[in-house]
């Protein structure tokens, strides 16, 4: 991997899975991570000693991101620690699996909620935040060409993340901030 020196990155979702695996990755690059959580202090906490017995160095700021009040706040707590923001990750996610007939509003309702406003809240923040020359990484899924069963609502809301990434990269590539979207396949985490 590239050199992270110098960089801060903020990884939504990270205390497990794979925002965890890639705050370690990218600390023991040379990066400072800011381990966001939503309710388990205790893992992000892990995984910010995990990073600091390593030699690296991270916090854990506990934040919904789908409250835009947390992501205002996450933002500001993140630049007042490390006085920067390079790098944002959007991996916190949720998924159901029922079929669309089965889909209530309250689930539907929750996973656009996580992953689809989660994703909104953060990149409006970033727009002023992220530094000049950052990095955008967006997690969608190759369930959004799978087309499986039962994942209709979180396809959707993968879909629309793939969106966001493209018209928010068109927003801010004057600033030479790259937005990108990852799709990765079924990962052996607690999602799935």
């Amino acid at each position: 991997m590239t050199s992270l020196k110098d960089k801060v990155a903020l990884i939504t979702g990270s205390s497990r899975g794979i925002g965890a695996e890639i705050a370690m990755t990218f600390a023991l690059a040379g990066a400072k991570v800011v381990i966001n959580y939503s309710g388990n202090k205790q893992a992000a906490d892990k995984v910010v000693a995990d990073i600091t017995n390593t030699g690296g160095v991270a916090i854990a700021i506990k934040a919904d991101v789908s409250s835009s009040a947390q992501v205002e706040a996450l933002f500001e707590s993140a630049i007042s620690h490390f006085g920067k923001l390079n790098i944002l990750v959007n991996n916190a996610g949720s998924i159901i699996y029922k079929t669309i007939e089965n889909t209530t509003d309250e689930d539907f309702d929750r996973i656009f909620s996580i992953n689809v406003k989660g994703t909104f809240n953060t990149l409006r923040q970033a727009a002023s935040r992220l530094e000049d020359g950052g990095r955008v990484i967006n997690f969608s899924s190759t369930t959004t060409r799978l087309l499986m069963p039962t994942y209709g609502a979180y396809c959707a809301t993968k879909g629309a993340v793939e969106q966001l990434t493209r018209v928010f990269s068109k927003e801010v590539g004057q600033r030479n901030i790259t937005v990108n979207s990852v799709s990765p396949g079924p990962t052996n985490t607690e999602l799935f």
